[in-house]
């Protein structure tokens, strides 16, 4: 039966479904293999006594995000206000914003948040603390904040040097809770040298770790700093002075993590189905997924079980193959699986997951945070 005799935001419980039911292209997450992941992630994070906040940013999901905190996160990480909101009326009431809050509108969503959950937020410059301060106040609520810290990414976060006076002007304010510190390594996450990698990684964060004991000695409470992203997680797990990561696309785990960041360990948990539709030379098929389908820019996708097939080209709503050897017998009408290159951004083109344990589908979880950029 084809997925469009499928209600999206309810499995029929009389009814068993298998891939070959559902019309492609869907994106696919093995269960078995997530949770594997996720096991190994929150294991290894408790192994060295560290906390795991994953991100959302890829997955959108809050039943996601609920699962995640069940098998041990403290709560979740967002790149959006929106995607706070989600979470918390998902469920997942412990919520960091792993950004900058700026403007009227979003400081009153801010507040009415702050009395459905426990929202964390950052702040770089005291310009946005400001504002933050007196809607708080108005509205009669505290949020949580920590201060970003550039160190070494060169995107956001005040230089290390200023973090002990920002935190003074931070914890000073009404309507504020200060409550530490975050910095992202996100520059280092594909060097391929790994002894390069731990070194730098190491200077890296512990311009945060100091940057705690500074505030500390000042007399600053400085109970969360934060890092961490699934292409380092490995390393800065082990460093002094971090009490959580928020790596949480390992939990799908995809090309670049592997190829690039060099990952090892995990299991392709997400996959693209998608149905040869064309064959317009022996060493040519064309199959219905394309760029607004999958993500290949930052590493090339895969196709499952084959390296007779290559991805060769995307473009909107097409993927070119090139065959080699028994896959030239290739026949329009079958079934392959791809590896996204990348999958934070495969996710956020489709509405929803389609759930699998081996063959079976068990589940199907909407990404209600996917298009929510305010």
């Amino acid at each position: 039966m084809p997925t469009h005799f499928i209600n999206p935001t309810k499995l029929p419980v009389d009814q068993s479904f298998s891939k070959a039911d559902l019309d492609t292209p869907i994106l696919a997450v093995d269960l078995d293999k997530m949770d594997a992941n996720v096991a190994k992630i929150s294991q290894g994070t408790r192994d060295f006594e560290v906390q795991w906040r994953p991100h959302c940013k890829g997955h959108k999901s809050s039943q996601i995000a609920s699962r995640l905190v069940d098998a041990g996160a403290i709560g979740a990480t967002c790149a959006k206000l929106a995607e706070a909101e989600v979470m918390v009326r998902g469920g997942v009431t412990d919520v960091l914003i792993a950004n900058l809050i700026v403007g009227e509108a979003k400081l009153k969503r801010l507040a009415n948040l702050c009395k459905e959950g426990d929202p964390i937020v950052c702040i770089d410059h005291l310009d946005q603390a400001n504002p933050m301060s007196e809607v708080m106040s108005r509205e009669g609520v505290e949020c949580r904040a920590i201060i970003e810290v550039n160190i070494g990414l060169d995107r956001v976060g005040c230089s290390p040097q200023a973090t002990l006076e920002l935190a003074r002007q931070l914890h000073a304010l009404p309507g504020i809770k200060f409550a530490g510190i975050m910095g992202y390594e996100g520059h280092l996450l594909t060097l391929e040298d790994q002894d390069e990698k731990r070194i730098k990684i190491e200077q890296a964060l512990k311009l945060l770790a100091d940057n705690a004991e500074q505030l500390k000695a000042a007399g600053i409470p400085c109970e969360i700093v934060s890092c961490g992203g699934t292409g380092s997680y490995l390393l800065s797990r082990m460093q002094p002075g971090i009490t959580e990561l928020q790596a949480g696309g390992g939990m799908f785990m995809d090309q670049f993590y592997e190829q690039q960041c060099q990952v090892t360990g995990m299991q392709k948990a997400l996959t693209i189905v998608a149905t040869v539709v064309g064959r317009p030379s022996s060493d040519r098929a064309i199959i219905d997924a394309g760029k607004k389908t999958l993500h290949v820019e930052y590493e090339p996708a895969i196709v499952v079980g084959r390296d007779d097939i290559t991805v060769e080209r995307l473009s909107a709503e097409h993927g070119e193959l090139k065959l080699a050897g028994e896959a030239q017998n290739l026949k329009i009408g079958e079934r392959i699986e791809l590896v996204p290159g990348y999958a934070d951004m495969t996710c956020v083109l489709h509405d929803f997951f389609y759930v699998f344990q081996g063959d079976t589908l068990v589940d199907i979880w909407p990404l209600e945070a996917r298009g929510l950029l305010q």
